[in-house]
Parts: C-alpha cells; sequence; structure tokens
C-alpha cells in the first residue's frame, strides 16, 4: 500500500479535525465522569 500524497493544506486541516474531534470526546468523557460522581454524592 503506498501512502497518499497529502497536501500541507489538506494535511492541516485532517490534524485541525482530529483535534476538535478528540477534544469534543474528552469533554464528552469528563462530563460521563462527573455525572457519575455527582449521582453518588447526591444520592446520599
Amino acid at each position: 500500500m503506498s501512502r497518499p500524497d497529502w497536501q500541507p493544506d489538506e494535511l492541516a486541516l485532517r490534524r485541525r479535525r482530529s483535534r476538535r474531534t478528540a477534544l469534543v470526546v474528552g469533554v464528552i468523557a469528563v462530563l460521563i465522569y462527573a455525572g457519575f460522581i455527582l449521582s453518588g454524592v447526591l444520592a446520599h
């Protein structure tokens, strides 16, 4: 399999999109984690 020849603009765009996706997934994970902690605290 040969590597595709990415143009610098395409590569920068892919990096921005992947960074944004990782940030969104991380925020969702933190919100779920905080939700579990709050549900345990508020249940008592």
